[in-house]
């Protein structure tokens, strides 16, 4: 019996210049990529890097760091201080969703859903997916936007889609 064909991927898009290696975890291309910086600390103080580095698969819709500035002023600074640090957990696993789910699959869920999906977060929160003519739009419990910017970044342990915004669960 022969093996099966090998199916051959696009290769991964840059982010922040950097390389993201699909042989590598989600950590670990983060950690190269410039752009993701804040997300990477964030991570670190959050003590989930050692989760987004397991086998998962996970989604992850990652802000770049441009993202976090359009956080009402002060808002990561708090979050970001030792005893925000379960707060912090819950709006970074807001944005992790089980399981491996690429831009086609979200699309096909769209469809499914009448233009619609609703996708549950690890925070278990739900999450919106629409789109705003071709772009692919996380609207959060509070009705917050982020756009995805660059989709389909492929990991050992799952997949990041790039976002422009943070997305907040109800906190309280």
């Amino acid at each position: 019996m022969a093996a099966p064909a090998a199916t051959a991927t696009a290769p991964n898009p840059k982010v922040g210049g950097a390389e993201m290696l699909a042989t590598k975890t989600i950590v670990e291309n983060a950690s190269a990529a410039p752009s993701l910086s804040t997300l990477v600390t964030a991570v670190k103080a959050a003590d989930l890097a050692e989760t987004l580095s397991g086998a998962g698969p996970f989604t992850v819709f990652a802000p770049e760091n441009d993202a976090f500035t359009r956080l009402a002023p002060g808002t990561l600074d708090t979050l970001m201080k030792p005893e925000n640090k379960a707060v912090l957990a819950k709006v970074l696993t807001y944005h992790v969703v089980p399981g491996k789910v690429s831009l086609a699959q979200l699309q096909e869920q769209m469809k499914a859903g009448g233009g619609t999906a609703t996708l549950t977060t690890v925070e278990g929160s739900p999450l919106t997916v629409t789109t705003e003519g071709a772009a692919i739009v996380l609207t959060d419990v509070s009705g917050n936007k982020s756009y995805v910017a660059i989709p389909d970044v492929n990991q050992s342990n799952g997949v990041v889609h790039i976002v422009n915004g943070v997305v907040v669960p109800k906190l309280g």
